[in-house]
């Protein structure tokens, strides 16, 4: 809603202070009903509309926006305006009921709008408004005020906080005013405002500020307001330090005491000075503020029933209608505007006075600013005032200014229209208002609705954008003044002169007698003794005697007062050159070492600029290049090689182009660099702590002699090089000692010239220096046979850096010098047999140590050896544990190792209880030192004693092996119930026939009632065959089992009582009927099967299926008819008679056809499905999974063939 114009207001903004009251003594503020509507379109426009309120509560009522003023003032009298106060109506006048009125919709932005709240003085108080943004695309905008025009957002502080926050849940704008430390004249009436495009709301609130109960009411109002210091920032406070200075007591005056209050309470507002003035109170000022804050009795009025509002506002142009309810309607009623009464005028449709019941109405049509006043109606001696305020329409640009072109000296005339006869408009010339004063150049004037800018005599500098600002908007144009045509016989020509010839230019034009100007460049050009200006009828010329570089240019000859121009280009060409003598350069050769940045600049002229081209052979270097660029400056050409390198070296050529000719030159660049460094060199020769090396010149010195070298060698495992000559090595050879035995080195050369250090070579095949062992030690025989001999030794003393590769056994026949190798491959061992040999001949031996530096000194026998066999008797050696008797369960591997001695190889032979050993049922293996007897799966005919025998020639040992294989045991034979009396049955049964091998050591008895027939252990571990169980529940009926236990473990089945023992209570005897048994068996029945399932690769995947037996069935699953055993790749359960198959992580040769078999006593039954794996593996990801290689095949052919039917 637009602000109302503020009417008496001093030079700050604040409204004036008045002490003045009404003639009734500041009644209330009436209540007025507004309808305001806008201008009509024609005469007979007679529905109004009512200006925009805030939001409704309910269809018939409005709510009410009163703003209080921040300064707090008396009421003034209807002279004078109220201001403080302003609101917008509760209702309709009654006359307008009957009327259709069209009420525009009311935006509804606040969903939460701050109440009216009361805070003490130096309290805190926050007010919060929300608004809903699900329907707005930007944030709306807010402001607070106080009163009816202070905008709250300039005056925030320490005292005044405004806050914004946003929900994203919610979508609601939070908008917070927070007041810290209230003040006293913080009270008052607030509002605040929300607009959001053409949307508008608003809501006002009251603040109320209490101060501290004054508990003084006995205090002295004249003591009180008297000013502690006048002038000062304290003036009109309370200052009740005259009361605590005089504390001895005075005397009593004997004259009455007089209530001030109540004298100021009852008296007029025009006569609180005088009181004051008669009761000594000099603070007038405090006293109205307390005054103020004292609450009022509230009058009834007796002539108005309902009062004028205390402001009305409408648009102008509009009509509005003020209305007053009368007590009495044969009262006289007069209206006041600024005073003057108004009065009806038979031919004046201004002001419309209308009588409706007890209601009086005055229409104002056509409202103006003129109308902007307060007005009061008077009835009787009752009078109440209101303020109108006049919203000035915004003034609309009807038809805009075009934009003109036109010539110097002409007359521009610029007109605009406007929506308004008189409205005040501003011209601007480029964005700055046109001065229009007596010695402007510029005129306005105005007829009508029609406004005209006029320039009488046009000049070039009018040129520009003309605007015209209303305030309902603007309008803008273009104004071009070009200077007038002018005739050319015979315009400028571009001229190209060679430097130092002269130079002409002539042009002519009509008129002959216009003067002109010729510049150069946009220079002016001045006569002088090089130029020669020359002007004769309609012929312009300009000489220049010898032309110089400077003289090039554009030329401009423009004549005086015309908008044409004549223009030529001259040309001062001079041919190119080089100027190669500033080098200083013998025969133009610049030499520079390598890795150096060389800038070669050379001067050059030639106009124009010539062309600059450097080449190297054929190629061209361009001034891009990112290494070597060509660049030309102005006078000079600069050739730049960042890093130079050897192959920059060679003759460049320079040539220059232009217009007047071409030049050429060449330079010679030289690059000199290190050597290259030389190749790897060789070690050919290695010894215990030095080595021989040589190597070959580089290939390129670098171009410079090479000097010498430098040798440097390391550790192979270091990266440390150490220098090995400070003296430049001139020849290609070179021997490094004092190198580490065993140790790795390397070594590399690095060459020398002038110009520095060569890089390093690259390193020489690694070299250990190495030294051979000492001799072996402790040579001796080991063993002889008819054609072999047996020699051991240790190792060698000294073995040194290079280790130990082996050893070399040789021999020869006593008597001659012929060494034979006998180990062709060395031998790490330290014993070996020499064979091939004759029988009774004799040898010698001897042994070499090998290793990486070549064979030690041989360590050889003292005396020769005679090929021949001795005889040793056979011994049998039993191991401990063989020695009693070996038991293994059934099942279980045997694998006996009996060792034994005897020379020449023994005969071993085994029987078993006398008798030969069947090969296929046992396994043996003889050699020269042990018997090996194995057993791959023991059974119980496996038991026995095994006879072993050894013989050598006619000397013969024997030993016997007593091996036992044990089973799990049959169960008991038979159990009976001998007797069963109170909670107590005796049991007797027999052991079992089959005892597995093994002597029975217990027995397990089980029970089970026979409801639930679920077994429970009694006893375990029970040695004797006949047992009393006791503590048996009194009423249930109950089975016995017994199960047999050995060393192997309880036997696989037991034996259950054929009868049952029932649990009566002593002394009562139950007559129990004879009944058959329902049979419950029922053979294996699948109640859902399998179903074909398709799995991912690499995720687990399972099979379902129920079936139902009785006996519990036993669950066997298979793949492709092979069942699953003990495969961890398979997970099986069985609860409830659901049976599941978990497979981990399928691959593809998981899939397949998958069987699901139950099987007990009554039958079996089975189903099947196919699992279909997607997703494979390659062949070597089925390696690793420890797939056999036919089924990778199989799998591979069979994903091949499914591709291809794709």
């Amino acid at each position: 809603m637009p602000e109302p114009t503020k009417k008496d207001e001093t030079p700050n903004g604040h409204p004036e202070e008045s002490v003045a009251p009404d003639s009734n003594g500041a009644p209330p503020l009436p209540e007025i009903s507004l309808e305001v509507s806008p201008p009509p379109d024609d005469d007979d426009a007679a529905a109004t509309t009512p200006s925009p309120t805030p939001q409704a509560e309910d269809a018939n009522s409005l709510k009410k926006l009163s703003i209080e003023l921040p300064n707090d003032s008396v009421p003034v009298p209807a002279m004078g305006r109220k201001d403080s106060v302003w609101s917008l109506g509760e209702g309709q006048a009654p006359e307008d009921l009957e009327k259709p009125i069209d009420t525009p919709p009311l935006s509804t932005l606040l969903i939460e709008r701050p109440q009216s709240a009361t805070v003490p003085v130096g309290g805190d108080i926050t007010f919060v408004a929300k608004v809903e943004a699900k329907d707005l695309l930007r944030k709306p905008t807010i402001k607070w005020f106080k009163g009816k025009w202070m905008d709250l957002a300039s005056k925030t502080g320490k005292h005044l906080q405004l806050k914004e926050t946003f929900e994203r849940l919610t979508k609601i704008h939070t908008f917070e005013m927070h007041i810290i430390k209230a003040k006293e004249n913080y009270a008052g009436n607030y509002r605040c405002e929300v607009n959001y495009k053409d949307k508008f709301d608003s809501c006002s609130f009251d603040l109320e500020v209490k101060e501290a109960e004054q508990g003084s009411q006995s205090i002295d109002i004249r003591s009180a307001f008297k000013r502690s210091s006048e002038g000062q920032e304290d003036a009109g406070e309370l200052d009740f330090s005259g009361l605590l200075k005089h504390r001895e007591p005075k005397q009593q005056d004997d004259a009455p005491e007089v209530d001030v209050w109540e004298i100021l309470k009852n008296a007029r507002p025009d006569q609180y000075e005088k009181i004051a003035f008669m009761y000594g109170i000099t603070d007038l000022r405090g006293l109205l503020r307390r005054m103020k804050k004292i609450p009022k009795e509230e009058k009834k009025s007796e002539a108005f029933a309902k009062k004028l509002e205390p402001a009305y506002q409408v648009d102008k142009g509009g009509k509005i209608r003020l209305v007053v309810d009368l007590a009495d309607p044969t009262v006289e009623l007069k209206w006041y505007k600024n005073g003057q009464e108004i009065r009806p005028t038979p031919n004046q449709r201004k002001y419309i006075f209308e009588h409706k019941g007890t209601q009086r109405i005055m229409v104002i049509n056509n409202c103006s600013m003129n109308d902007d006043a307060a007005y009061s109606v008077a009835a009787g001696d009752e009078k109440c005032s209101t303020e109108l305020f006049v919203k000035e329409l915004p003034i609309k640009i009807v038809k805009g200014i075009e934009p003109v072109k036109t010539t110097v000296n002409e007359r521009i005339e610029l007109e605009c229209e406007v929506s308004e006869e008189g409205a005040q408009v501003k011209w601007m010339k480029n964005g700055v208002e046109v001065p229009t004063g007596v010695r402007s150049r510029y005129r306005v004037k105005s007829e009508g609705t029609k406004h005209f800018l006029v320039i009488d005599d046009a000049s070039r500098e009018d040129t520009g954008t003309y605007s015209i600002m209303a305030t309902g908007g603007t309008s803008e144009a273009h104004v071009q003044v070009d200077l007038k045509p002018l005739k050319v016989y015979q315009d400028l020509q571009d001229v190209t002169v060679l430097l130092g010839q002269p130079l002409k230019l002539h042009c002519e034009i009509y008129p002959g007698n216009v003067p002109g100007r010729w510049y150069r460049n946009g220079q002016l050009i001045q006569p002088n003794d090089h130029i020669t200006i020359i002007h004769r009828n309609k012929v312009h010329r300009l000489e220049i005697e010898a032309s110089s570089l400077h003289d090039a240019g554009d030329y401009t000859f423009v004549p005086e007062g015309y908008s044409q121009s004549l223009s030529a280009k001259v040309h001062i060409i001079d041919p190119p050159r080089v100027h190669l003598d500033s080098l200083n350069f013998p025969d133009n050769t610049v030499t520079i070492v390598a890795g150096n940045k060389l800038r070669l600049e050379i001067p050059i002229s030639g106009e124009p600029a010539p062309r600059v081209v450097w080449m190297k052979g054929e190629r061209v270097i361009l001034d891009s290049g990112h290494r070597v660029r060509a660049e030309t400056f102005g006078d000079q050409t600069s050739l730049t090689i960042d890093i130079t390198e050897r192959e920059d070296s060679g003759n460049y050529k320079i040539v220059l182009q232009n217009e007047a000719g071409e030049a050429t030159a060449s330079v010679k660049i030289k690059v000199v660099d290190i050597p290259d460094p030389p190749e790897a060199p060789l070690v050919p020769t290695v010894g215990g702590d030095w080595c021989s090396m040589t190597w070959e010149p580089p290939k390129y010195d670098g171009g410079s002699p090479i000097l010498g070298y430098f040798v440097e060698r390391k550790k192979k495992q270091s990266s440390r090089w150490m220098r090995l000559n400070f003296d430049l090595i001139k020849e290609t050879s070179f021997e490094p000692k004092k190198m580490i035995e065993g140790v790795p080195y390397e070594v590399r050369i690095f060459a020398v010239n002038a110009i520095g250090v060569s890089k390093p070579s690259e390193p020489s095949k690694a070299f250990t220096p190495l030294a051979v062992t000492s001799e072996p030690t402790m040579l001796v025989v080991d063993d002889v046979t008819d054609t072999t001999v047996t020699v051991k030794w240790r190792p060698p003393e000294t073995i040194g850096a290079a280790g130990l590769d082996g050893y070399l056994v040789e021999y020869c026949i006593e008597g001659s010098n012929d060494w034979v190798v006998s180990n062709k491959e060395l031998t790490e061992k330290t014993k070996y047999t020499i064979t091939g040999l004759t029988p009774g001949c004799k040898i010698l031996v001897r042994v070499k140590a090998i290793n990486a530096a070549g064979a030690s000194a041989p360590r050889s026998l003292q005396h020769a050896i005679l090929v021949k066999e001795v005889i040793e008797p056979p011994k049998i050696r039993v191991p401990r544990h063989l020695k009693q008797t070996y038991t293994r369960r059934v099942g279980e591997a045997v694998n006996l190792v009996v060792p034994f001695m005897g020379k020449p190889r023994p005969k071993v032979t085994w029987l078993k209880e006398g008798k030969p050993i069947e090969p296929t049922h046992v396994s043996i293996r003889n050699t020269d030192c042990d018997s090996i007897i194995f057993i791959r799966k023991a059974d119980r005919n496996h038991s026995g004693k095994y006879d072993m025998s050894v013989q050598v020639e006619n000397h013969v040992d024997t030993a016997v092996i007593d091996i036992q294989i044990v089973d799990l045991p049959g169960p008991p034979h038979s159990v009976t119930i001998e007797d069963v009396w109170g909670g107590n049955v005796a049991l007797v049964w027999t052991p079992p026939k089959d005892n597995g091998n093994a002597p029975i050591t217990g027995y397990t008895i089980q029970k089970a009632d026979k409801k639930t027939m679920e077994w429970y252990t009694c006893i375990e571990h029970y040695h004797r065959t006949c047992i009393t169980i006791t503590e048996l529940v009194v009423g249930n009926e109950y089975f016995f089992r017994i199960f047999a236990e050995n060393m192997c473990g309880l036997s696989e089945t037991a034996t259950q009582t054929k009868n049952s023992a029932l649990i009566v209570k002593e002394g009562l005897q139950m007559k129990t009927h004879d009944y058959n048994d329902h049979d419950f068996k029922e053979a294996p029945k699948f109640t859902q099967p399998l179903i074909n399932t398709f799995a991912i690769a690499g995720y687990n995947t399972t099979l379902n299926c129920s079936v139902r037996a009785n006996p519990r069935a036993k669950v066997i699953w298979m793949k492709n008819k092979i069942a699953i055993i003990d495969d961890p790749r398979y997970r099986m359960f069985s609860n409830q008679g659901v049976c599941t198959l978990e497979i981990r992580k399928p691959s593809p040769y998981d899939g397949g056809m998958y069987t699901c078999k139950a099987v007990n006593d009554l039958g079996e039954a089975q189903v099947d499905c196919k699992l279909e794996v997607k997703g494979g593996f390659t062949f070597y990801e089925l390696m690793q999974r420890g797939v056999p290689l036919h089924l990778i095949d199989k799998y591979m052919n069979e994903t091949k063939i499914v591709e291809q039917e794709k």
